[in-house]
């Protein structure tokens, strides 16, 4: 069977996959021993090449050609695709480092929120002119996907060509929407549920000549609507959401369909209506409105969203009601893994089909029932934002299970299940290698059950433990490569595999992972023209067992571990190691939770710039929170805390615990510690 990009993710269910890149012999890279042997032999060993790494990787799909791997082996990013400069990541990192900023880094690229911007609103031009489309498009961006002032800027000032406008949902957003939206005629959509003061302020903004609309999410918001604009002596701009039967997929779906959070029903629509015309505010409805949830992975699921919707467009604008706007909400999604697929952390469709799509559907409902096609909004926000940003984070250690195994000594009177261990591992290449795995794992829980029971020694313990290890790790390279793997074997694959501590938080940097299991491409930012030699999972700095990371993109499977290389020494000083987070931008910044009171990272926001030497340059820096503002956060306060550990120093200096240069140069590393960054330091 031939495989496609769509049906990549189901070939094969439940058996085991390999990833087919030359020089690649499987799902997983040879442990430890394997690995040091391979090393050994290294001149016999098929090279490696940065198209290999390409492809492990998957960055040349994922990476939408913003990003890309260099002749050297480093990640670059793209920022206008071929039309700018390459910027290495690298380089970039080094500028943080001479700026004293510490890891783990957020880098924004904000030459690829413009070219986003820009990219959706051709896609939509070219659609209208192909299907002879009547009305415009005029994109919003959502404030709650990421609302850092910087990024709402870029946006709005790269969509001033295109009247691109912004969607809030909450008073704060209003607030900023309303400062930030400065020109006459600018749009602003009003979901979520709304109080008189966020009425008030919606209906400031028409005062100022912008276009407010007020998304209706129940009908007792219409009555307010209408209350409140009465008192202030302004018309209201009015939008209903529909709650449409058709259902949303992936992750999101259930914020969509009749048992969605928001929207009104038909019956419900028709008595907001009826009040409407009842108060001679009939043409105040500006915009019909549906959401179908956030990350759409299937095309099919937009198609019949967007003609059901059409139809109760059409509908309405027969009843009477010149409705301007059909607003086609969010769910455009990103390509996190690469695959193409309707897979919920994929899409089997491209920005150009997604756009083609909306604009022939709406316009086959609008001829067919005769009226005018409305103007189309989307509120795209994912896919505006998450190409945008990139956090580097820094391996500054790892844990491997047969560590330190290598370091035992057996002699001529070992515990009778060390001599039989002995006696497996030495016999290895002539048994049957799955039943000497189950031989082995028997002996281990034998010599558990004895020393709890106090009948063995914790010596005798640790060499079966190291044995048995030794023997998993020999079993499973025998494995590597062969068709078939037995599923118990595969799993011992995973738990062989090694655990990179990285300094981060997963609670304040990658939060949908933790909570939804979202994917998000992950790999090396350097050394890509090495060969990866080892299989991880990444543990966090968090003191919380969930602060892990062991699910990663793969185009067949999810993967259980990541390729990475080994941590290099240089004499007792390791080498820095760094890893990528990518596709980043949306909702990951503003969504984080201060989990051990890790805080926001440290920001770096590059431009690209033709006049510079490297061809772009670092316009901003945003220091990530010091422990002080954590603190601050959730009522400590810095003073009082300075105060009580002056006291505590001055009752030991009394007690002659401290001598008080002692005792001052304490508190003064106490109180120096405050500004300090929430991560590990070196």
């Amino acid at each position: 069977m031939q495989e496609t990009d769509e049906n990549i993710r189901q070939i094969s269910p439940g058996v085991h996959c390999f990833q087919g890149t030359p020089g690649y012999s499987g799902r997983r890279f040879a442990p430890a021993e394997v690995s040091s042997e391979m090393s050994e032999s290294s001149s016999a060993a098929p090279k490696w090449s940065i198209g290999e790494a390409r492809s492990l990787y998957n960055i040349d799909r994922w990476g939408a050609g913003y990003f890309d791997i260099s002749e050297e082996g480093h990640v670059v990013a793209r920022p206008l695709h071929d039309k700018g400069a390459s910027v290495d990541i690298t380089d970039v990192m080094g500028e943080a480092r001479g700026r004293g900023l510490k890891f783990p880094l957020l880098i924004r690229f904000q030459d690829i929120l413009r070219h986003r911007v820009q990219a959706i609103n051709e896609a939509f031009r070219t659609a209208i002119t192909e299907f002879s489309y009547q009305g415009r498009y005029r994109g919003v961006f959502p404030i709650k996907v990421n609302q850092l002032r910087e990024v709402v800027e870029e946006i709005l000032e790269a969509g001033k060509a295109y009247n691109f406008g912004l969607v809030v949902g909450s008073k704060p957003e209003m607030f900023a929407a309303l400062a930030l939206q400065d020109q006459v005629g600018g749009l602003i959509i009003c979901n979520g549920y709304k109080d008189s003061a966020f009425i008030r302020m919606a209906l400031l903004g028409i005062k100022l000549g912008k276009q407010v609309i007020m998304v209706v999410e129940k009908l007792e918001e219409l009555r307010q609507i209408i209350t409140i604009s009465r008192q202030m002596g302004v018309e209201p701009m009015v939008g209903i959401r529909v709650r449409l039967l058709a259902k949303g997929a992936g992750k999101w779906a259930e914020s969509g369909g009749e048992n969605a959070k928001f929207g009104l029903s038909t019956v419900e629509i028709l008595a907001a209506c009826e009040m409407l015309k009842a108060e001679g505010l009939g043409q105040a409805f500006k915009l019909l409105h549906f959401h179908i949830g956030s990350q759409v992975p299937d095309i099919l699921t937009v198609k019949k969203a967007v003609q059901e919707a059409a139809r109760y467009y059409a509908k309405l604008r027969k009843l009477g009601f010149e409705i301007a706007y059909l607003d086609v909400g969010g769910g455009l999604g990103v390509d996190y893994d690469g695959s193409h697929s309707a897979f919920d952390s994929s899409t089997n469709y491209s920005l150009q089909e997604y756009a083609n799509d909306i604009v022939y559907y709406v316009a086959d409902v609008c001829n067919a029932e005769k009226v005018p096609h409305p103007d189309i909004v989307s509120e795209s926000g994912r896919a505006i934002v998450a190409h945008h940003s990139v956090l580097v984070v820094e391996v500054f250690g790892s844990i491997h299970k047969t560590g330190l195994t290598d370091k035992l000594t057996f002699g001529d009177n070992e515990h009778p299940l060390v001599r039989e261990l002995i006696d497996i591992k030495k016999n290895l290449q002539r048994l049957n290698k799955l039943e000497a795995f189950h031989d082995a794992a028997e002996r281990r829980e034998d010599a558990h059950n004895m020393f709890v029971l106090g009948l063995m020694e914790l010596q005798d313990k640790a060499k079966i433990e190291g044995l048995y290890w030794q023997i998993s790790q020999a079993v499973v390279a025998t494995f590597r490569g062969q068709a078939y793997i037995p599923e118990e074997i595969r799993k011992l694959e995973d738990s062989l595999g090694d655990q990179y501590l990285c300094n981060f938080s997963v609670f304040q940097s990658l939060l949908d992972h933790w909570a939804l299991g979202q994917l998000f491409p992950i790999m090396p930012i350097d050394r890509l023209e090495e060969r990866p030699d080892r299989e991880t999972t990444l543990v966090d700095i968090t003191c919380d067992s969930d602060g892990q990371i062991n699910k990663f993109i793969d185009l067949r499977d999810v993967r259980d571990t990541l390729p990475v290389h080994t941590l290099r020494q240089n004499g007792q000083t390791p080498e820095p190691y760094y890893l990528g987070f990518f596709l980043m931008g949306a909702y990951q910044d503003i969504m984080g939770d201060l989990h051990n009171l890790f805080g926001r990272v440290n920001e770096l926001h590059v431009f690209l710039e033709p006049d510079e030497p490297a061809g772009y340059y670092v316009e901003d820096v945003i220091e990530g929170s010091t422990i002080a503002q954590t603190l601050t956060s959730v009522q400590y306060d810095e003073n009082e805390l300075k105060r009580q550990m002056k006291a505590q120093m001055d009752a030991a200096i009394k007690s002659d615990r401290l001598k008080p240069s002692e005792a001052m140069r304490l508190l003064d590393d106490y109180e120096r510690g405050l500004k300090d960054y929430t991560y590990l330091g070196s």
